[in-house]
């Protein structure tokens, strides 16, 4: 049998960890604050490149940490330059499927937390309906 690994930057910059905080919840994902690895195969096979400024020493390393429920692997949240960024091993079939095609999920989730902090800020009163396609906001002053 032959095992690979297929560590994968989900392409999403995390600058409200609060948003993602909330978009894990909304998804009843579990955030695991200050948890410093994260789960993943444990070994780079270099059977595809690695993430955009990534190294191999620092893959399975992370400054927080995402679990699914169902899921063996976990994602790692790396904070790089203020900025933080999902890392995580495709090669598990439950966890593609809970965070959609190129994460899709996981990123309409935090979208949708970022527009619904920034529109609290500003005053907007918010209306959330769940769409044939995804989710409308609705903001009304």
């Amino acid at each position: 049998m032959i095992k690979i690994s297929h560590i994968a930057k989900i392409e999403l910059e995390i600058k409200l960890l609060d948003a993602l905080i909330a978009a894990c919840n909304r998804l009843g994902f579990e955030f695991v604050k200050n948890q410093k690895t994260y789960e993943w195969y444990g070994r780079y096979m270099r059977d595809t490149p690695l993430p955009e400024g990534i190294t191999e020493n620092q893959l399975g390393k992370c400054d927080h940490a995402i679990k699914v429920p169902g899921c063996s692997y976990e994602i790692g949240i790396v904070k790089r330059n203020n900025n933080y960024h999902l890392l995580w091993d495709s090669w598990e079939s439950q966890l593609r499927l809970a965070i959609g095609k190129n994460a899709g999920i996981i990123k309409q989730a935090y979208t949708t937390e970022v527009v619904r902090h920034d529109a609290k800020i500003k005053g907007y009163r918010i209306t959330e309906k769940q769409t044939e396609k995804g989710i409308r906001l609705i903001l009304q002053k």
